[in-house]
């Protein structure tokens, strides 16, 4: 029996139990998560995190090896044409025939949708018109810029009028301004047209702009939530000290006021602290022996180090 498609009350996105390897490396371990509909999803992590590989399996460019993956209530596994005619895909490496117009490449890949006519001109037109190309559209790709030609990447990923968009690092090699437009396409996608938007990302600014986060680090789901959620879920501010001396300061540090330090590298970490006076403390304490310390509010990085241990970014 053929999956039922999901209701506004069903996951868009039902990824339970799912682990990969390729040969005797660990992709993905056990991981689990579900997305509603019509939320600007992403999946934050490192490279080597496992975000790609995800990516890869939502898209049905891997074969599952463990676990299920449903999206709009179809199996991915056992039914995935009936996945690719639900989801837009943009990969990370540029796809446009670069000697083309806007719109040449978009009629040919609505053809491929089965798009002709003035079906194909209609939906090509109005997406150019909607994502800010239409005096674009008889410009060969070679000539846009990165921004724009993103938005071309995007439109193409739209034709066929998905219900779950999929990007992979969308913003690669985009200007900050080009950034921003785009992600403000992508929530407007999202208001507008209700479709759910999972995007790739290992920009800790880009994440803040999501609505919920699946935060994964060599191939684990760590953590998941907003971003709000998930800078409060450390319970306080984030004492970051710098020294000589690391391991001896932290081991003193922690001897003399009783809370847990954590070294990174060079730097000594107090998390989840609400004793704002412990700053001073440590000041009076150890001043000689501090080369700088601040007190900050905690971000999703500092939810990563305390998730896993370590930074974002190995040294």
């Amino acid at each position: 029996m053929s999956a039922q498609p999901s209701t506004s009350s069903s996951p868009a996105v039902d990824v339970s139990g799912v682990s990969f390897r390729y040969c005797d490396k660990p992709a993905l371990d056990n991981v689990s998560f579900e997305v509603p509909p019509a939320l600007l999803f992403g999946l934050l992590g490192p490279n080597g995190g496992g975000k790609t590989t995800l990516f890869k399996l939502l898209s049905t460019l891997l074969p599952l090896q463990q676990g299920t993956i449903h999206l709009l209530g179809r199996d991915v596994h056992r039914q995935p044409a009936a996945v690719r005619r639900l989801i837009g895909v943009t990969f990370q490496s540029p796809s446009l025939d670069r000697k083309l117009s806007v719109f040449e490449n978009l009629s040919c890949h609505a053809r491929l949708y089965g798009l002709t006519g003035a079906s194909l001109t209609a939906r090509v037109t109005g997406l150019l018109d909607r994502l800010g190309l239409a005096e674009r559209a008889r410009d060969k790709v070679e000539s846009l810029s990165g921004g724009l030609a993103r938005r071309v990447e995007i439109a193409k990923g739209l034709l066929h009028s998905p219900r779950v968009l999929l990007l992979d690092e969308p913003s690669t090699g985009l200007d900050p301004g080009a950034r921003l437009d785009l992600w403000r396409y992508l929530a407007s996608l999202r208001d507008e047209s209700g479709v759910t938007v999972i995007v790739t990302t290992h920009l800790m600014e880009e994440a803040e702009r999501c609505d919920d986060l699946a935060l994964l680090d060599r191939g684990r789901l760590v953590a998941r939530g907003s971003p709000a959620e998930l800078r409060r879920s450390l319970g306080g501010d984030c004492l970051t000290i710098r020294g000589p001396q690391p391991e001896t300061l932290a081991a003193d540090i922690s001897s003399r006021f009783g809370v847990t330090v954590r070294q990174l590298g060079g730097e000594l970490r107090v998390d989840a602290q609400t004793d704002h006076n412990l700053l001073g403390r440590v000041l009076d304490a150890f001043g000689p022996r501090i080369e700088a310390v601040s007190l900050a509010r905690p971000t999703l990085e500092d939810v990563f180090v305390e998730r896993t241990g370590h930074r974002f970014w190995n040294e």
